[in-house]
């Protein structure tokens, strides 16, 4: 592994895929992340409803520690592909019914993926790409779609 990484581990199964960092393509937004998971974060994996292929995982408030609005614009698409780990923010307010901001890492496991949502085409940072493990953690991640909502963990990687 060359340069930081983060490791994604579903915590039911121990399957585990390693998100290399686009530090050159996306440095504020890999810094920022990067920092945010001094420690590691348990979050609650839900599969996505507009995007395709894609795992959300909702940043938990011990890690919300920075200006999501100071991220700026690094990197970005609105058709990723697998491998593909994305930033996304939304403010409070900004979307009918939806009262609550949105800090969110986002992470495509197959092709054919498109940020696309209730608002429309969104396009977000992608700041890194799983690596190492993708296939298995594929599956995993397409099994959400049948038996709900998986608890994973995001931390560093060793040697990261």
């Amino acid at each position: 592994m060359t340069g930081r990484a983060l490791s994604f581990t579903f915590l039911d199964s121990g399957v585990r895929g390693l998100v290399q960092l686009h530090d050159d393509a996306a440095p504020r937004t890999c810094a920022t992340i990067w920092d945010a998971l001094a420690k590691p974060v348990r979050i609650t994996a839900m599969h996505a409803m507009f995007a395709g292929p894609e795992i959300m995982l909702g940043l938990p408030p011990e890690a919300q520690n920075f200006d999501p609005r100071a991220i700026p614009v690094e990197n970005q698409t609105c058709f990723p592909v697998a491998g593909d780990c994305l930033w996304f923010y939304q403010a409070r307010g900004m979307m009918k019914g939806l009262t609550e901001e949105l800090w969110e890492i986002g992470m495509f496991y197959a092709d054919g993926g498109r940020i696309f949502g209730p608002l429309g085409w969104t396009p977000c940072n992608i700041f890194g790409r799983m690596t190492d493990g993708l296939d298995a953690f594929a599956a995993a991640c397409a099994r959400i779609r049948i038996d709900g909502a998986k608890p994973l963990e995001i931390a560093r990687a060793l040697g990261g």
